[in-house]
């Protein structure tokens, strides 16, 4: 039988639903090594696969160059992705710069240069294809595990 295989990635954000998925192993370990074969996933091991991936899930919302030409690979290297909490869904809260008035942006603008910051920070959909969204700060576990299951279904891992 065939495994799922799947990407984890984080960009700007507090990479609270990383630890969500990392906790969740807790429970579905034994499971999920029957279903899953996680390909590029730097929180769980250090050598990683980008190309063939079934689901590339995406945590963060995108601040610079660099990481906007990132998720473009991850697209093309991904047959689905999954924007993964709320900066990756809405841009929030690392989005939240996006609306200061005029006096703080000009405050930060020395900080958004030095580390080559985009003026506006982007949710992943701005930038790339998205499939499907987990919201949440963090994200919602229960949705978290139904959108997986839903990508098992697609691709017949779930009778594992």
């Amino acid at each position: 039988m065939s495994k799922l295989k799947i990407g984890w990635f984080s960009f700007s954000c507090c990479e609270d639903s990383t630890i969500v998925f990392t906790e969740l192993m807790n429970t579905h370990f034994f499971e999920w090594k029957k279903k899953i074969d996680f390909r590029h996933t730097k929180i769980l091991k250090s050598n990683n696969v980008l190309e063939g991936l079934d689901v590339a899930f995406i945590e963060g919302a995108i601040a610079t160059e660099k990481d906007e030409g990132e998720v473009k690979r991850i697209r093309a290297a991904a047959r689905f992705v999954v924007a993964i909490g709320s900066c990756a869904v809405n841009g929030g809260p690392s989005a939240q710069r996006n609306k200061f008035d005029k006096s703080k942006q000009e405050k930060i603008s020395s900080q958004i240069m030095q580390f080559g910051l985009n003026d506006r920070v982007k949710c992943l959909s701005e930038v790339i294809g998205v499939d499907s969204e987990v919201d949440g700060c963090p994200m919602s576990e229960d949705a978290f595990l139904t959108v997986l299951d839903k990508y098992f279904t697609i691709f017949g891992v779930n009778n594992a």
